[in-house]
């Protein structure tokens, strides 16, 4: 990766010496922020960004849980390129033992094990059934389908990008911005490549996407409240809000803390604008679950703790 900076912008070897030792640094720092502010805070800490549907995932069932967590903003983009770090990662801390789980299945899988027997019914909606683990992985498509669909459409635009990265978020540490700024249209060429970026790929997305929210919507026309029937809300529940949030930007998205990365202020692009307006009159069911789901189940940690 250091090549291809070096290249683009013409760095000299002071330059890109000093390149090196920054990102070195960078990640050397990364290292003991995962251990040593913690050993002072709670056992768990999630690292994330604020406008990512994953982490949204994750977030929405630890605040539903109830468990104590510190939560970590960082520039989600700079770690997936340059140090190989992606979001959301939780570390959990055992003693003097830092461990570190980066999947957000995995993570719920973990949240399952470690919480279930402590916690009881309100650790119930993350049971792993069968039902709900194939209906996960069809969801988890699905977010892939949302990432390609919505960087599609906000990449050519560099201040809502910026902005969906957290460039105006004051709780980013502002050397993180600087860099994101300052590295703009390269972080914007490595993700229109990392997503495969072009018209045949959003064409593909978007058919691939309003087939499964098809699937979605017919489920529902049942009648009932939870994808999987049952009278209480599970994980897939949160996990298709979460994924869909991109699209239909519900109130409360991010229960709080994702209120500087969502795009209210910003004109959004027009062909995006229209294929929103399409899926809410093709997907009426869907758009009224999410939306009910955040106005009735999106309640914020406080309001569950304590056990």
């Amino acid at each position: 990766m250091l090549p291809l900076i070096v290249a683009v912008f013409g760095l000299g070897f002071g330059t890109a010496l000093l390149l090196v030792f920054a990102l070195l640094l960078w990640r050397w720092g990364l290292s003991l922020q995962a251990i040593l502010p913690s050993r002072a805070g709670p056992e768990l800490c999630l690292e994330t960004i604020g406008a990512s549907h994953f982490v949204e995932k994750v977030r929405w069932s630890m605040d539903r849980l109830g468990v104590e967590y510190e939560e970590r903003q960082n520039a989600g983009v700079l770690g997936a390129f340059f140090v190989g770090r992606t979001v959301p990662k939780l570390h959990v801390r055992t003693g003097m033992v830092i461990s570190a789980i980066g999947n957000s299945s995995d993570i719920l899988r973990y949240l399952w094990g470690r919480y279930a027997t402590e916690y009881g019914e309100r650790a119930a909606f993350l049971a792993p059934t069968a039902e709900a683990l194939e209906l996960e992985k069809q969801l988890d498509l699905y977010g892939r389908y949302m990432q390609q669909w919505i960087y599609h459409h906000i990449l050519p635009h560099r201040s809502l990008t910026l902005h969906a990265w957290g460039c105006d978020d004051p709780s980013l540490p502002g050397w993180q911005r600087g860099i994101v700024r300052l590295g703009f249209p390269l972080l914007r060429t490595l993700m229109r490549r990392a997503f495969s970026l072009g018209a045949t790929t959003h064409d593909k997305t978007l058919a691939r996407a309003g087939d499964f929210l098809q699937v979605i919507e017919e489920r529902l026309e049942d009648g009932r409240t939870t994808l999987l029937g049952g009278p209480e809300i599970s994980f897939v529940d949160i996990t298709f809000a979460s994924l869909s949030g991109l699209w239909i930007f519900p109130d409360n998205y991010g229960g709080g803390k994702a209120d500087r990365v969502t795009p209210h202020g910003f004109e959004v692009p027009a062909q995006m604008q229209a294929e929103v307006d399409a899926w809410r009159q093709c997907f009426p069911r869907v758009v009224a679950l999410v939306e009910r789901l955040y106005a009735t189940e999106r309640l914020p940690a406080a309001a569950v703790r304590p056990v």
